[in-house]
């Protein structure tokens, strides 16, 4: 019930697979995490290094009490950090925000703009330093394309935080080149 951390699950997957998979090597071992310590799916991916080939998990991570694991951190996960992992699952990650939306409109439960993945601002940025690192290189802050899960491309906030090179950027858009003191 969201109880265990991950190295108490991994431990507990490589205690029962060493013990079953010898003598039946066709078991598949499922985790099914719970969220109620935040921590449902940092335990599914602990269990995924230990063995486990199923996991259990729903889109935004709905269910029970806190609910479960959430698809989209789990599988953008197992993508981002292959080399790790070492698994695959076949999910076309492009349809994650679309399905997302889509749970969400039907359970009428909203995306926090901060869901990782899926939320509005998983791919904005406000602060200065933010935006000058995308437009010098967007992998400096984003470690996933907006496009591979279904965004179509990371966005510019502009605000207090905002630096001269991101309403450079803005102004530039919209036809305007401002330099020197009317950028200022």
């Amino acid at each position: 019930v969201g109880y265990t951390t991950p190295e108490e699950i991994a431990d507990l997957y490589r205690f029962l697979i060493a013990r079953i998979r010898p003598d039946n090597p066709d078991v598949i071992f499922s985790s099914h995490c719970h969220d109620d310590l935040g921590m449902a799916v940092a335990n599914s991916l602990a269990s995924v290094q230990a063995g486990v080939r199923q996991v259990e998990c729903t889109i935004n991570g709905i269910g029970e009490r806190a609910g479960n694991a959430s698809l989209e951190e789990v599988v953008m996960a197992l993508k981002v950090r292959a080399e790790r992992y070492g698994v695959t699952t076949g999910i076309d990650t492009t349809r994650l925000v679309a399905t997302s939306r889509m749970l969400s409109e039907v359970t009428h439960s909203p995306i926090v703009r901060n869901k990782a993945i899926v939320g509005i601002n998983a791919f904005a940025h406000e602060a200065g330093i933010h935006q000058h690192g995308m437009l010098a290189d967007a992998r400096t802050y984003e470690i996933m394309k907006p496009q591979d899960v279904g965004f179509e491309g990371s966005f510019f906030v502009l605000g207090k935080h905002s630096g001269r090179h991101a309403v450079a950027k803005r102004a530039e858009v919209l036809g305007h080149v401002l330099t020197g003191e009317r950028l200022s």
